[in-house]
């Protein structure tokens, strides 16, 4: 839940010439994105939607309507060519690490995705997944979940929080975070301020996530996604702070089969009155999330408290599950590509490999999805560390 910095990130700059050589031709290696497990191909598209219902209350000029960049991840036609999609297109490239620090991270130009721009979509109705990020990350940080989820046959929505995400784009340009979005508080100590600042946002970013909903089923009258898109089905899923946007959107959509919250902390209104649809908590090792880890601290209790509570509170079947070796940025394409030693320990990226770690998380997301979507009988959401039970929090 830490703020994250990355524009500042010097980590790299430390490192002895021999080791920055090495980092310069790792930064430059070519690396794919791993292999989405599904029988689909995927699409991907990206719009830039307003909702005009809402001003937005994390913008620095009052008044003004909540903007959101929204990339769409698809089951695309097995017939359709051509070359993958750009990882950071444009303006996106500032997502990466800059000055020295950037050598330590593999180029952007560098990555290759499993999809494809703007390619016809796959035959079929396909349910509705939206994704949200954590705290200061955008959504095409999550392209190999969201490409995995699209080859099993779902649309899948990643919204980026205008001004809580350190960098979005609208209309080709650059928006940063502000304070209202990106809140300091998280830097600190103080829980009660803590849970109240996360209390803020994920009531913005739960909306966020309800109208991104919309908007993809408004598609279904669109020339290219007619009569592919079944509205009637949505999951919501996030990591961070988005898991707990993730869930607390569920909460009041009456579409929602279930939400997935990946390592987040939980805030908002369903801390407290629970969920009624299904719900998976997938976290990393050290979490206290599931109450595994050895908190000494106000916050950690607070994270470990409210988990808890959730749990008590809900009535529908819930899985959690921890990943073993897992930190909190292994949920994210962090763990797919090369990070230097120093960015990899700043980051709490954990000892597990990280394309094992991203497999893991997508096994689990898929199984849990096609159970909670289509009724698909799953027996890894109960082979491992949890049975579906309100109180499965270690």
């Amino acid at each position: 839940m830490l703020r994250i910095a990355l524009a500042s990130v010097s980590a790299v700059a430390a490192l002895g010439g021999g080791y920055i050589a090495l980092a310069a031709v790792r930064h430059a290696q070519p690396v794919t994105l791993p292999t989405p497990t599904g029988a689909y191909g995927v699409g991907r598209t990206t719009f830039d939607w307003t909702d005009h219902a809402r001003a937005d209350p994390l913008a620095t000029t009052p008044g003004l309507a909540r903007e959101l960049s929204v990339w769409l991840w698809y089951p695309a036609d097995p017939r359709a060519g051509g070359p993958p999609a750009p990882y950071a297109p444009g303006a996106w490239e500032q997502l990466h690490f800059t000055g020295p620090a950037g050598l330590g991270q593999t180029s952007f130009d560098a990555i290759r995705t499993q999809s494809r721009d703007d390619v016809p979509v796959a035959a079929g109705r396909f349910p509705v997944v939206v994704l949200e990020p954590g705290l200061g990350m955008a959504a095409p940080q999550y392209t190999s979940l969201a490409e995995n989820l699209a080859s099993h046959g779902y649309l899948v929505a990643g919204v980026t929080p205008t001004y809580s995400a350190n960098l979005t784009v609208l209309g080709g340009r650059p928006v940063h975070a502000t304070d209202a979005g990106n809140p300091p508080v998280f830097d600190a100590a103080d829980a009660g301020e803590a849970t109240r600042a996360g209390d803020r946002l994920v009531t913005v970013w739960a909306a966020d996530a309800q109208f991104a909903a919309a908007e993809v089923a408004g598609l279904d009258g669109s020339a290219r996604f007619a009569r592919h898109v079944d509205a009637t089905r949505v999951v919501y899923l996030g990591h961070s702070l988005g898991g707990a946007a993730a869930l607390e959107a569920c909460r009041t959509d009456p579409r929602c089969r279930g939400a997935a919250d990946l390592d987040g902390a939980q805030f908002g209104s369903v801390a407290h009155v629970g969920s009624s649809e299904p719900m998976m908590i997938l976290a990393s090792q050290d979490s206290c999330v599931t109450g595994s880890c050895q908190a000494d601290d106000p916050v950690g209790l607070a994270e470990r408290d409210a988990a808890r509570a959730l749990l008590a509170a809900s009535t529908g079947p819930v899985w959690c599950h921890r990943i073993d070796g897992s930190g909190h940025f292994n949920f994210s394409d962090h763990a797919a590509y090369y990070l230097a030693t120093p960015l990899h320990r700043l980051l709490g990226l954990g000892a597990v490999d990280g394309r094992r770690g991203l497999a893991i998380t997508n096994a689990y997301l898929t199984a849990f999805v096609d159970h909670v979507v289509r009724g698909t009988a799953e027996p890894l959401l109960s082979a491992s560390s949890a049975a579906p039970d309100r109180r499965c929090s270690h």
